[in-house]
């Protein structure tokens, strides 16, 4: 098994990898969830070729796993972008402009919710509350919080982002 990914600068995973996650959390009272979020924060993603061996190592079926994987926002099936921009949708942020806001991002970025921009450099979330109801509306870029954001000020954000320097995928 072999998988590219972002969070381990692009090098592979493989079962040795996922045999150790499941191992080391495999006796926890309903181990499936942590063995996912420890998976997908190891490798950015959870690896379709991986669900077997989670599943086996589980005791469990492959579409139990699957089931959970898919239910859940939080976990990826395909390698995330570079950066991974969350866009508030609560009440407060739309209130103050954060519906025109999506727009203006997702036509920047040309994705929607959910997608990964063709370069690999961003994919792009919703969000319903990140706590910043104050300084509607509010983004996430990577771990950075911005606050009072409009279209120009998102532009302002991206474009200190700066260029990918990985190998396109």
């Amino acid at each position: 098994m072999d998988a590219r990914n972002s969070r381990n600068n692009g090098a592979g995973w493989d079962a040795r990898m996922i045999d150790e996650i499941v191992a080391r959390l495999a006796d926890k009272p309903g181990a499936l969830m942590p063995v996912l979020h420890a998976v997908n924060e190891r490798v950015g993603f959870i690896p379709p070729d991986a669900v077997p061996a989670i599943a086996r190592a589980l005791n469990l079926s492959r579409a139990e796993v699957h089931g959970v994987i898919s239910f859940y926002r939080d976990f990826r099936i395909e390698p995330p972008g570079r950066k991974i921009i969350r866009v508030c949708r609560a009440e407060s942020c739309q209130a103050m402009g954060a519906v025109a806001l999506a727009a203006h991002i997702q036509a920047r970025l040309e994705i929607d919710f959910g997608q990964t921009s063709g370069n690999g450099d961003f994919t792009l979330e919703p969000v319903y509350c990140l706590g910043n109801c104050a300084c509607s509306p509010a983004i996430v870029v990577g771990d950075d919080l911005h606050g009072r954001v409009t279209p120009r000020r998102f532009d302002e954000i991206l474009s200190k982002i700066g260029p990918d320097t990985r190998q396109p995928r």
